[in-house]
């Protein structure tokens, strides 16, 4: 009950702020609101690309502020600090820009009543969808009736919606209880990476370099979803002793945490020449997938990008009863994933040792997946906002 009057209180103030800046005409001003930041990051390098004259602001939750402050022509807005001053900024920038997109639920697009030439674009932060979200979510009926509306009003504002897939698209309008006519099918910005074979190689060097361990031997990356109950202290369910014993000798094995867990051990100071963590926000999640050769997941989102490079992934999957009953899942799991799905170490390890991998499940995943991404759906976003083009689905040349 406390925690909702807080944010009562503070949609209260944020709606008389919007609503003073509301007075103040449009400019020709794009803000991003970013918790993630690559798709954001992608759409404005082809702003830049071509030339697009508007003022830009990122306002920017966490340590995503990072990853554009490299931008001399663009403004950044710390959005998750205590200074007031950054909330009557933020009301300010998102109140006369043309365009805003954002990457994930924000509370405060409750009371941002746009303008009606005003384009808000959903990027969201992934190209595909294992657990349900939005309304979806199974915990939302355990809210309050105030805050179901909250959310309603909240996805009321996402006037278009990328996609990557038509799946993905029905996905979002059961989640977000929108139209199809708020669909846009421009592909996902990111994996316009994917498709370009010189960032990849120059990538690939990049990072190998940077440790010898991942030139010389073959690189499982696990990257695991959160569980809500770990947020504060992470738990490994993997035996490493085992995975360090069985295959150390050819393997290196890089964790690759969730960014809203908190507190986890460094299990690479144990095995110095087996685990590397590449946990923080410094490495780009699509980057090590370039150098991982095998990926071990679960409930993430990354097979879907991952599969555009054709490697096998393993789906660690052992809480599966008990996750699918507290978050939901769109589908038949095992049906879902395009790969094994197993629940103990030793099932990671024999399926490693076996290569026990069929490459055609991966390759009809990703052709369903991403279906729209075909290395040019920046341009395809961008130039369907700014040039209104229709958009082409487009093949590059690997």
């Amino acid at each position: 009950m406390i925690r909702e009057w807080l944010i009562e209180a503070y949609l209260l103030v944020f709606r008389l702020l919007f609503g003073t800046f509301k007075w103040i005409p449009l400019k020709d001003k794009v803000t991003f609101v970013v918790s993630f930041g690559d798709n954001s990051q992608y759409v404005y390098e082809e702003m830049r690309r071509k030339n697009i004259s508007f003022d830009v602001v990122f306002l920017c939750k966490g340590n995503s502020q990072n990853r554009f402050q490299i931008y001399e022509d663009a403004a950044v807005v710390n959005m998750g600090g205590a200074n007031p001053i950054d909330l009557v900024r933020m009301a300010y920038h998102l109140a006369t820009s043309r365009y805003v997109f954002v990457d994930n639920y924000y509370g405060f697009l409750a009371v941002t009543h746009f303008k009606p030439e005003v384009e808000c674009v959903q990027l969201w932060h992934a190209s595909g969808a294992i657990k349900k979200f939005g309304l979806m979510d199974s915990s939302v009926k355990h809210r309050s009736k105030r805050a179901q509306e909250r959310f309603h009003k909240v996805y009321s504002r996402f006037r278009k919606i990328i996609v990557g897939s038509d799946t993905m698209a029905q996905y979002f309008m059961n989640a977000f209880g929108v139209k199809g006519e708020n669909i846009l099918r421009t592909g996902i910005p990111r994996t316009d990476f994917f498709y370009n074979q010189n960032e990849k190689e120059r990538i690939f060097n990049e990072i190998t370099k940077q440790n010898e361990l991942l030139w010389n031997k073959k690189v499982i990356l696990y990257a695991p979803t959160y569980r809500d109950h770990e947020l504060d202290r992470f738990k490994l369910e993997m035996d490493l002793d085992k995975m360090y014993k069985e295959l150390s000798d050819d393997y290196v094995l890089v964790l690759r945490l969730h960014p809203a867990i908190k507190h986890a051990e460094d299990y690479s100071k144990k095995y110095t020449d087996f685990v590397l963590n590449y946990s923080s926000n410094e490495y780009d999640i699509n980057e090590l997938l370039i150098v991982t050769d095998v990926l071990i997941t679960d409930y993430s989102s990354i097979p879907y990008e991952y599969s555009l490079l054709n490697k096998p992934m393993i789906f660690f999957a052992y809480d599966l009863d008990t996750y699918e009953a507290d978050r939901g899942l769109w589908e038949n799991y095992e049906q879902m994933v395009p790969g094994p799905v197993v629940k103990t170490t030793e099932d990671i390890i024999n399926t490693i040792k076996q290569n026990d991998f069929d490459m055609n499940q991966i390759e009809e995943f990703s052709r369903k997946w991403n279906k729209y991404s075909k290395g040019h759906s920046s341009e395809n976003l961008v130039s369907y906002l700014f040039d209104q083009k229709p958009i082409v689905s487009k093949q590059r040349a690997l």
